[in-house]
């Protein structure tokens, strides 16, 4: 053995006297040793001392972990028990732990006098659990986006298992009025459950959101959902054409394998016409943020029915497409949840539909985030122009659709 290797086992046996496991003592001297890992490296260091009659005998637990990899398979079976009894699906993990404070502080120690820089403690757990559970599980290791993540913690003696979400995204077409995206807490008692809202916590009974989640987390077996949309409309606009785009993120989901056309034609029969989704597809988790994110391709397009006080002629519909760059400061009906700032948007296309003398239909192309029901009415001239200005009378939209939503 090379003299100073010999000179610093020494060394580590004297600080230790001689009570060091060798998971501990081979991680040591991993960078100066080659070897299949530390335990077998370690033996073979004790081994070496007592060819030399140099010889330590182990008569405590080891100085630094306190022989904390003995529990390592009774803390393993304790994992594989809990995903066998809650039939948790899943095809990679990750594996991380916690020890007391007092290990590292002692292993930083002892390092630290040696001169060995090394990698510490937590990382030949992580290794060696994760080593196992995939031998046993036939399962992989994967750092960047595993199903599930075992959480180790040596100074319980217990394993938390965390089942991270699965991300499906989808279109959504709202066929109906009156229902909203996602829920409204009751603003009465705040989600509580009271008389106004009928003891559901809630200000309207059913959503988008829900409709669509109920059977997704059902057949996922998770424990709820959280619901991302590109944008939304209002509870009493219609969403059409092809859908708008969102991502269902399931919570906990024992089952991410899904059959999403059976489970997007389910979705929709419990829907029962209020509701329809479409194109359902997995999508990592970094989608749901880029659903949110505008850009100057966004666009959308809708459809309005116009009233106004006064009779018009169908031609002096005319003077509407001379509607191109609107200025729009946060509609009074937002204004208590939306910055107070002026927005200012381009209508792309403006087509329309003479009615009757005081109602007609527009079909607008126009830039994400225009308010199209205060485009129409001016909101007390805080959208400038809007219909009501360029036609010379007060205008209202008493229905409205949205027919396109391109992200």
């Amino acid at each position: 053995m090379e003299t100073l290797i010999h000179d610093k086992l020494i060394s580590a046996m004297d600080l230790t006297q001689g009570n060091i496991c060798n998971h501990c003592l081979g991680r040591i001297f991993s960078k100066e040793m080659e070897g299949p890992g530390n335990v077998i490296r370690g033996e073979r260091l004790k081994q070496s001392l007592e060819d030399l009659d140099e010889t330590y005998s182990k008569e405590d637990k080891c100085w630094i972990c306190e022989d904390l990899f003995d529990n390592m398979d009774n803390m393993m079976q304790q994992a594989l028990k809990t995903v066998e009894d809650e039939e948790i699906n899943f095809s990679n993990f990750l594996v991380g732990c916690r020890v007391d404070p007092d290990v590292l502080e002692r292993e930083e120690y002892l390092h630290q006098k040696l001169g060995a820089n090394v990698e510490n403690i937590k990382k030949e757990i992580n290794r060696e659990f994760g080593k196992k559970l995939a031998s046993i599980l036939s399962k992989e290791v994967e750092f960047d986006s595993p199903n599930l993540v075992f959480m180790a913690d040596f100074k319980s003696e217990k394993v938390k298992i965390t089942i991270n979400p699965i991300f499906i995204e989808s279109k959504y077409r709202k066929l109906v009025r009156d229902i909203p995206q996602t829920k409204w807490p009751c603003n009465r008692c705040k989600g509580r459950g009271c008389e106004k809202c009928n003891f559901t916590g809630k200000m309207y009974p059913v959503t988008v959101e829900e409709l669509i989640s109920d059977v997704m987390i059902k057949a996922a077996k998770g424990t709820g959902a959280k619901f991302h949309g590109a944008g939304r409309e209002d509870i009493d606009v219609r969403m059409l054409g092809s859908g708008r785009t969102f991502v269902l993120e399931i919570l906990e989901p024992k089952i991410r394998e899904l059959d999403l056309e059976t489970l997007q034609e389910e979705v929709n029969n419990y829907a029962e016409s209020k509701v329809e989704i479409s194109e359902m597809k997995y999508v990592p988790r970094n989608r749901k943020a880029e659903i949110k994110q505008s850009s100057t391709d966004t666009y959308k397009v809708y459809k309005a029915l116009v009233e106004v006080d006064d009779e018009i002629d169908p031609t002096a519909l005319d003077s509407l497409k001379s509607l191109d760059i609107i200025n729009q400061r946060t509609p009074i009906r937002v204004s208590h949840r939306r910055a107070d700032k002026i927005r200012t948007r381009k209508i792309r296309k403006l087509d329309y539909n003479w009615l009757e003398p005081k109602i007609f239909e527009i079909t607008l192309e126009c830039e994400g985030g225009l308010y199209i029901k205060e485009l129409i009415s001016g909101d007390e001239n805080r959208s400038k122009p809007s219909v009501a200005e360029v036609l010379g009378t007060n205008a209202r939209c008493v229905q409205l659709d949205v027919l396109e939503v391109n992200i």
